[in-house]
């Protein structure tokens, strides 16, 4: 009989073990250093602790309870076994509303009333047609794309940047290193949605803030290891960047002495920008254990090298 172990160092993944259970009942869901998690052939992760994988010897997949691995795959020790990721069919629409609604108070100047109360003082912002409002997307990938030509039914003007050329109707696509600059200088709010890669681990810093118009906005949902903190706290301080909307960080939870919740027009969220669905992890966790016992080729398999 197939086992099916659950892994984390930081995230308590207990309420999952139910939705697994039901959507495969002829399979053992246990928690990792639970009696018989270390000879799973099967392990549900997210953030691992380092080195745990390598030592379960029976293991035959590694599934992601989300559409992320960079966690998964950071670890210098993991096995050289299939990689695979949740899909959630409403992931995409889910980081579309939450984005959507971050250019909103962008662009309403929402952040502007909300200080204006705090001092009680009544000012009533321009509105600036949203086709004069350029925001710009950095990755294009399934949710990239569905959030760009979202904000582009919008009205919005709307940009893109990928690693690689792509075509959205309505969108004006840079690509690659040679077309990172051009794609930041006309952009009022920058929105990450990248991958966690080597190229673009840091890549929201002082040297792209400081490519974008002055007073430019920044929406953060893509990987919290994107972020340089100092960087983004010394833009926000200087006026560089007008304000952030920044859901994902280097470690989570943000510790509560951390300075960013003290930053100037910066909006902090918890990791919520879009969460799948315990009952879609659990339907998808057993989707693959079954392939993986019968044989069968695995759905959503990661590229290792790549890193998505």
């Amino acid at each position: 009989m197939t086992t099916i172990a659950l892994l984390s160092k930081s995230y308590d993944m207990s309420h999952l073990v139910a939705p697994i259970q039901r959507a495969a009942p002829e399979f053992t869901v246990v928690m990792h250093g639970e009696p018989g998690a270390a000879s799973a052939e099967v392990a549900a992760c997210w953030d691992p602790p380092p080195g745990a994988l390598a030592k379960m010897p029976n293991l035959r997949l590694i599934q992601s309870i989300a559409a992320g691995v960079d966690n998964i795959l950071c670890d210098p020790t993991l096995p050289a076994l299939p990689v695979c990721r949740v899909v959630d069919p409403q992931h995409a629409r889910g980081m579309s509303e939450f984005v959507t609604w971050g250019v909103l108070h962008f662009h309403r100047q929402l952040d502007l009333v909300l200080r204006n109360q705090a001092r009680g003082h009544w000012f009533r912002p321009e509105q600036v047609h949203p086709a004069r409002y350029t925001v710009g997307v950095m990755g294009l990938g399934e949710i990239g794309s569905r959030v760009a030509l979202d904000l582009l039914h919008h009205g919005f003007s709307v940009r893109g940047w990928a690693r690689s050329a792509r075509e959205l109707p309505g969108v004006t696509v840079f690509e690659g290193a040679d077309g990172f600059a051009p794609f930041l200088a006309g952009t009022d709010v920058l929105v990450c949605l990248l991958p966690l890669t080597g190229e673009t681990r840091g890549i929201l810093d002082a040297t792209t803030f400081g490519q974008l118009k002055p007073g430019a906005k920044l929406i953060h949902v893509g990987r919290g290891e994107h972020l340089a903190v100092s960087d983004l706290l010394a833009a926000l301080e200087s006026g560089q960047l007008g304000g952030a909307v920044v859901d994902v960080f280097p470690v989570e939870p943000l510790p509560a002495d951390d300075p960013l919740w003290r930053a100037p027009n910066l909006i902090v969220t918890p990791h919520m920008a879009s969460v799948a669905s315990a009952r879609t992890i659990g339907e998808q966790v057993a989707h693959n254990a079954r392939r993986l016992a019968a044989g069968e080729p695995l759905s959503n398999v990661v590229d290792v090298k790549r890193g998505y």
